[in-house]
Order: structure tokens, then C-alpha cells, then sequence
């Protein structure tokens, strides 16, 4: 007598605990890698060291100073500007809220004391008088 063999096949099942433990892994370091990363709005340079710094707000203008052979040169937001005209966009930008906005100022090493202060004085000719300096912290 031949006895057969009883083969029970069951269902292929797929986990989806380990899938969504990877998932949310895989959310959590992206999420920590966005937020790591720095906003930088202001142009490319070469700030002063300081031993105290503090993060800026993000709902800011951002004024960059380039000494470019001898003169500064004026960025709003990475747009180049005259000092004229830098005065006049933060009049239209310091209009538009209900809140004055915060201006960030960069300064390159190089740029003269008096050059940042034509800037300084056409900011504050805008009406502004939340300022902020720029510098990189001392390691």
C-alpha cells in the first residue's frame, strides 16, 4: 500500500513590518539630512571669525558687502545693487509686511570700515533697524 505525501501549500506571505520599519528609517535620515543642512542666502564670503554666534531667522533679508578691487560691491538677496538702489528695495520690502523685515548683513574680511558704514546708513535710511553681523564661529 502506497501512502502519499501530503503537501500543504499555504499562501505566499509578504512581512510589512520590516518594510515599514525601513521606510520610517529611511524618513527619519532624510528628514535629520534637510534639516542639517544651512540656508545660506547671502553671497559667497569671507566672513570675520567670532567666538559667539547665533543662528539668524529665517524671515530675513540678506545684504552681502564684496570688496572687489578697492570698492564694495552691494548684493540684496544675491542681486547686485547700487547703494541707491539698495535703499529703495528695502523701502518697497519694508512696506510690503506689517512687521519691518530683519536684514542680515554679510561683510567680506576686506571691505573698509566706511564702506560698511555707507551701507549701514542706507539701510537705516530704509527705515530698518533690525540688523544683524554676520561672522563665522571660531573653532
Amino acid at each position: 500500500m502506497k501512502i502519499g505525501k501530503r503537501v500543504i501549500t499555504r499562501p505566499v506571505r509578504i512581512e510589512m513590518v520590516p518594510l515599514i520599519d525601513i521606510v520610517f528609517l529611511l524618513l527619519v535620515f532624510f528628514i535629520y539630512a534637510m534639516l542639517s543642512m544651512a540656508v545660506q542666502r547671502g553671497m559667497d564670503v569671507d566672513l570675520p571669525v567670532s567666538s559667539r554666534t547665533v543662528r539668524a531667522p529665517e524671515s530675513s533679508l540678506s545684504v552681502s558687502v564684496v570688496d572687489q578691487g578697492g570698492r564694495a560691491v552691494v548684493y540684496l538677496n544675491k542681486e547686485k545693487m547700487t547703494l541707491a538702489g539698495l535703499e529703495t528695495r528695502l523701502r518697497q520690502e519694508a512696506g510690503k509686511g506689517s512687521t519691518k523685515p530683519a536684514v542680515l548683513i554679510f561683510v567680506d574680511k576686506t571691505v573698509s570700515y566706511q564702506q560698511l558704514y555707507r551701507v549701514l546708513d542706507r539701510i537705516n535710511a530704509a527705515g530698518i533697524s533690525a540688523l544683524s553681523l554676520q561672522a563665522e564661529r571660531k573653532r
